[in-house]
């Protein structure tokens, strides 16, 4: 259950981080340097993300339930 809320905060930091980019991408005229440091850190966030929920399959806290599947 830890993991699922773990990935869920690192959802909305992702999105706080998109919003943010978006912000300094409209209002900074003079300089890239927060924007690109909001790219940063999303990606960094994603990675995060895809690492724990690989975590979660490697580790059985995550299986699939599909139909086709059994």
């Amino acid at each position: 259950m830890w993991l699922k809320l773990v990935i869920l905060a690192l959802l909305l930091a992702i999105l706080i981080s998109l919003f943010s980019g978006l912000l300094f991408l409209v209002k900074d005229t003079d300089g890239q340097s927060r924007l690109v440091t909001a790219l940063s850190v999303r990606i960094g966030l994603t990675v995060a993300v895809m690492l724990l929920i690989a975590y979660g399959f490697w580790s059985g806290q995550f299986t699939w339930n599909t139909p086709w599947l059994h």
